[in-house]
């Protein structure tokens, strides 16, 4: 069981410093609550593209880390209880 546990702390820090590094990567944004619904903005060319440029790649390795960061959270709880 020690193994396991030294392991999943392994794949925590190692999520932890990759979803930091994604944030800090991004560029900051100054839209406010309004920006969360996208209102105020147009649909140009660059925000239907975002997908495909470095800001949206920034985005989805975002969310992924922070989705194995809480897997790995979640993993913890059950390795130690």
């Amino acid at each position: 069981m020690n193994v396991l546990v030294i392991i999943i702390s392994i794949v925590y820090i190692l999520s932890c410093a990759a979803v930091v590094t994604f944030i800090l990567l991004q560029k900051k944004r100054s839209a406010g609550l309004g920006g969360l619904a996208g209102m105020g903005q147009s649909q140009t060319y660059w925000d239907k593209n975002k997908g495909r440029s470095l800001e949206g790649s920034l985005e989805k390795y975002t969310k992924i880390g922070i989705a194995v960061l809480f897997a790995v959270t979640v993993a913890t709880w059950f390795v130690r209880l």
